[in-house]
């Protein structure tokens, strides 16, 4: 391998913007890192050339470890956006000057310096200076530069970035092939999904500070594995639908599937994915050669050049969800965008407000939805909060965020969210505002019943809001996470749980977010009596917890201690330094109500300066759940 990453990581003010990142990269082979703005991936070409030093990991070129060796030694060439040539040097004189610095005698860095002019398309101009050069010849020279001493790999950051359209496509066809002809390791960074797909052999995809997904382009495309990826790239139709030994069913549809998403024979959730070219459209249902979804009706057609695009309406669908396009607010239809030929347009011409059958020729199941967050705000400091650190977990965990503006007047809500929207910014995996006139309590509990999620984030008050989180814990099978006040994301869990069904339940809802973290984790459990058989069963308990949260590749410790509950906690919390506070909720009594009078209150009146995570165990009991006391 010419490049290897391990374990890649690089922190600004604590935040890491490279985030555990490990990649292989083939000797000869056109690496592509996508990403949009502040996804990292132009911090992970300056790590690599030695412009910045890693805080962790390793890296390895040609198998040397150059993490802690400096720019001149790595033997690594680098092309920037803005091309960094020297203004007051010939185009000659550019190239020559890494051989120059390295006392390259002159008759060889003449030949070398003419090789390159005649590779990048430049012959006869080197006596020219880089202002009389158009862009992308401006580029080229750029390029021979970083090639002139031989690099081992060579990197470019978006160099292509600053030029018009038709040059670009010019200056990628030439790149591609001086990168065939070379043979030389090369990471390309950009956010432009048309260059990537052009130019790269492989793509990785990036996002705040993470690589989701490496693969070749039509793999990506075709077979993603997150719904970050699916649609990051491109268009993407994606419905929630269930997977059997027997194959996926998506309301009407039903489609075999590739043996690897049935990890089990016993029916689950999958988000299915089909991309607008996969899409049908006839007058009548007979007419589809495929498996047909419904009527739709035409909401937007626009020209695409060598492509019609429509976005159609389609009614509800029983025990389906649509998750992109996501539905406008306050209706419950499902959108469907789907693109067609010329041709296809021509036989059957359609405008807004026509009918049309959908069917679908080809789809591709993910293995594994996202997480849904319901972020609540009033407009108050406490809500702000929430809106702060709810959005940034979100983001790392690629959430899909519904942000539920209620409890002010309409046009002071309205502002607030328009503010609340910008603020949350980009890099979450959809975004949708919605806005009630109803109060927090009776808002919250209309859009769990019209859509449900993972996790509500509120800004929390414990001598105030202790019932409205009660009420909130009994209308969904949701989790609650409370911010007290503002602070950056978590990076030390502990996590209170008690043996048993309830307390797996804790573990592994916490594990699967802490993870998104880049989080540690310590799982604590409170003894009420010194009995050691009850030790030694909560340490076994908590052993299993270990495991189950190391396959989430979350790193853990047991700590069992034998006190009051809440004293336990808090000086746990203090002697750990944890910035997260996990509890499970008390079981939900036969008619569904939940009371966190006991351990669960007093703890969040005590400890009352972090984020708490209330987990909801699936389990209903008639009696209140021991939370944290093992007998």
């Amino acid at each position: 391998m010419s490049i290897i990453l391990e374990h890649l990581t690089k922190r600004y003010d604590g935040h890491p913007v490279v985030n555990n990142v490990s990649l292989e990269v083939g000797d000869g082979e056109f690496f592509v890192l996508l990403g949009s703005s502040g996804s990292g991936k132009t911090t992970i070409l300056s790590l690599i050339a030695g412009l910045t030093h890693a805080d962790e990991g390793r890296i390895l070129l040609h198998g040397r470890d150059v993490t802690h060796l400096p720019t001149q030694q790595r033997r690594v060439g680098f092309v920037f956006q803005n091309y960094a040539l020297f203004q007051y040097m010939t185009v000659a004189e550019n190239i020559e000057f890494g051989l120059s610095i390295r006392k390259i005698p002159a008759a060889e860095r003449k030949r070398r310096r003419d090789e390159l002019l005649e590779l990048v398309g430049l012959a006869g101009l080197g006596d020219r200076m880089p202002r009389q050069l158009s862009g992308g010849q401006q580029q080229r020279v750029a390029l021979a530069r970083a090639l002139a001493y031989r690099p081992d790999v060579l990197l470019l950051d978006e160099p292509l970035g600053a030029l018009d359209a038709k040059i670009r496509i010019e200056l990628r066809r030439s790149l591609k092939s001086i990168q065939r002809q070379l043979g030389i390791a090369t990471i390309f960074v950009t956010h432009d999904q048309e260059e990537a797909f052009d130019l790269a052999d492989r793509v990785g995809i990036m996002s705040f500070g993470r690589l989701i997904e490496v693969g070749a382009p039509e793999d990506l495309y075709q077979r993603p594995r997150t719904e970050f990826v699916a649609s990051f790239l491109g268009s993407a139709n994606l419905l929630l639908g269930n997977v059997n030994s027997q194959g996926v069913t998506v309301g009407p549809l039903h489609f075999p599937i590739e043996q690897e998403i049935l990890e089990t024979g016993q029916e689950r959730r999958v988000q299915v994915l089909f991309r607008p070219e996969d899409v049908a459209l006839a007058p009548e249902p007979k007419a589809l050669d495929c498996p047909r979804l419904g009527q739709a009706e035409v909401e937007e057609v626009s020209f695409g050049g060598a492509y019609e695009r429509l976005r159609l309406r389609l009614p509800p669908i029983p025990n389906v969800r649509p998750i992109s396009p996501p539905s406008p607010f306050g209706t419950k239809s499902i959108l469907v965008d789907a693109t067609r030929s010329p041709e296809q347009a021509a036989r059957f011409p359609l405008r807004p407000g026509a009918k049309a059958w959908v069917g679908v020729h080809r789809i591709h199941a993910l293995a594994h939805p996202g997480l849904s967050f319901l972020i609540i705000t009033d407009g108050s400091l406490r809500a702000q909060a929430a809106i702060e650190l709810g959005g940034q977990i979100a983001r790392l965990a690629h959430a899909r965020v519904t942000l539920l503006g209620c409890g002010q007047k309409e046009e002071v809500m309205q502002e607030h969210l328009q503010e609340a929207r910008k603020q949350l910014g980009s890099g979450l995996a959809s975004l949708e505002a919605r806005l009630s006139p109803e109060p927090v309590a009776a808002a919250i509990t209309k859009a769990v019943e019209q859509q449900p999620f993972d996790l509500i984030v509120l800004g929390f008050n414990p001598q105030e809001d202790i019932p409205l989180a009660e009420q909130i814990l009994q209308v969904g099978e949701h989790h609650l996470l409370l911010i007290p006040r503002p602070q950056a994301p978590p990076s030390h869990a502990l996590i209170c749980v008690a043996r048993g069904e309830p307390g797996k339940d804790d573990v592994l809802f916490a594990g699967r977010l802490v993870r998104h973290l880049g989080a540690d984790a310590a799982l604590l459990s409170v003894l009420s009596g010194n009995d050691p058989d009850a030790k030694r069963r909560a340490e076994r308990f908590l052993e299993d917890g270990i495991q189950s949260l190391a396959l989430l590749g979350v790193p853990a410790q047991a700590i069992v201690h034998q006190g009051q509950p809440v004293e336990v906690i808090a000086q746990e919390v203090k002697r750990g330094g944890y910035d997260l506070l996990v509890m499970g909720a008390p079981l939900a009594g036969q008619k569904g109500q939940i009371s966190l009078s006991g351990v669960v209150e007093q703890a969040l009146n005590t400890i009352n300066d972090r984020a708490t995570l209330i987990v909801r165990s699936h389990f209903i009991g008639a009696q209140i759940y021991p939370l944290i006391i093992e007998s």
